[in-house]
């Protein structure tokens, strides 16, 4: 069966090597923690607030060796009060997990976004925006 396993992640500025290096480090994450293999993955989903557009998130889950998988980028709505400077991911996966096994990443200040999640599975935070 498919399972989409979300994720987001926050970054400090608007360039190619930020929105680059913070895509990877959230596939990695998603990945280490969904214990999948590419050949697992049926497509991605990415999407940035648009404060973001020095790169394609897409190019760093190519360069991560993805190559075959299909991967769709878009903007994210500019909803006043939202988190500025985010990707978001959603990675469907052929899987035989329940639904509650399933674990959403959501690093640095994207943790925000999805504090109900903290008390249902494991939400993991890494670092500090500074």
């Amino acid at each position: 069966m498919v399972r989409g396993i979300r994720g987001a992640i926050s970054v400090n500025e608007n360039t190619s090597e930020e929105i680059l290096s913070g895509t990877k480090e959230l596939l990695s994450e998603i990945k280490a923690e969904n214990g999948f293999c590419i050949e697992d993955i049926v497509s991605v989903f990415f999407s940035m607030t648009p404060d973001l557009n020095a790169a394609f998130p897409a190019a760093a889950a190519r360069e991560m060796d993805w190559t075959l998988v299909p991967l769709f980028g878009m903007q994210e709505a500019d909803i006043v009060g939202g988190l500025e400077k985010c990707i978001r991911i959603l990675v469907q996966v052929n899987c035989d997990k329940n639904q509650n096994e399933i674990k959403h990443c959501y690093l640095r200040e994207a943790v925000k976004l999805r504090n109900d999640l903290q008390e249902k599975i494991d939400v993991k935070q890494k670092g500090e925006i500074k």
